[in-house]
């Protein structure tokens, strides 16, 4: 075998051992956003974000709780000091029209200051279930964030081993674009980049890029071409550098 053969074949074998680094780098960084950790973890991150939300919820309608119950009592007060001073007024009136008048607008705001009163007690009532539940709810606060930081943990550490492995492959995949020459790197990286198989072989009369046959004719133009450009070819069906 020649010198200029032993090159061609040399660079072809590089291209090869670089498409199987780039090969694996691609599944790893598959697996590693695949990973069930990651699932886990988002499970438990979501069930805390919920857990979360519904405290809020909770504290916020018990703070509006505490207004509505401050709100009605100032409320019932005005209304009470308003009935004692309509009463005050009544022992004073002669007018039994006036008093009438007097009397029914007491009655108004009785029954107002009432139904204020009300209002409070269900207020208040609703309060008490509120803060109940809110009692319950802060009780699984612990065990969710347990959950959460396990699942984060888990997935560091998974995600950890698969990271040095990767960083092992970048390491060897940089050692191999180095000892490609330009030329052959640029046609390797603009195929990646285009989505086809970046290199293949003939199996035979196969393409193992595309895995289609090729014709005798197209065999020949195959050599022919590789002849001219240092033992690589392009595959006529799927645009894979071929090694021949």
């Amino acid at each position: 075998m020649s010198d200029s053969e032993t090159d061609a074949t040399s660079v072809g074998a590089r291209l090869l051992e670089l498409q199987a680094v780039d090969t694996d780098i691609a599944q790893l960084r598959l697996r590693r956003d695949r990973l069930p950790e990651l699932e886990h973890l988002a499970t438990a991150s979501a069930s805390l974000s919920d857990w979360e939300a519904e405290r809020a919820r909770l504290r916020a309608r018990l703070d509006e709780l505490e207004r509505d119950v401050e709100s009605a009592e100032e409320k019932a007060e005005e209304l009470g000091a308003e009935r004692t001073r309509l009463e005050a007024q009544l022992k004073t009136v002669i007018a039994p029209r006036e008093a009438e008048a007097l009397m029914h607008e007491i009655e108004t705001v009785t029954g107002r200051r009432d139904e204020v009163e009300l209002g409070e007690i269900a207020a208040l009532e609703e309060q008490s279930e509120v803060d109940d539940r809110l009692t319950e709810h802060l009780a699984v606060e612990e065990s969710l964030r347990n959950a959460a930081r396990s699942a984060d943990a888990a997935l560091a550490a998974a995600s950890g081993e698969l990271d040095a492995e990767l960083s092992g492959l970048e390491t060897s995949r940089d050692q191999r674009r180095a000892a490609v020459d330009a030329t052959a790197l640029a046609r390797y990286d603009r195929n990646r980049r285009s989505g086809v198989v970046a290199v293949g072989q003939l199996d035979g009369a196969r393409c193992t890029g595309c895995h289609l046959d090729l014709s005798a004719a197209e065999i020949d133009d195959l050599r022919d071409d590789a002849a001219r450009s240092g033992g690589l070819a392009d595959c006529p069906n799927c645009g894979a550098i071929i090694v021949v």
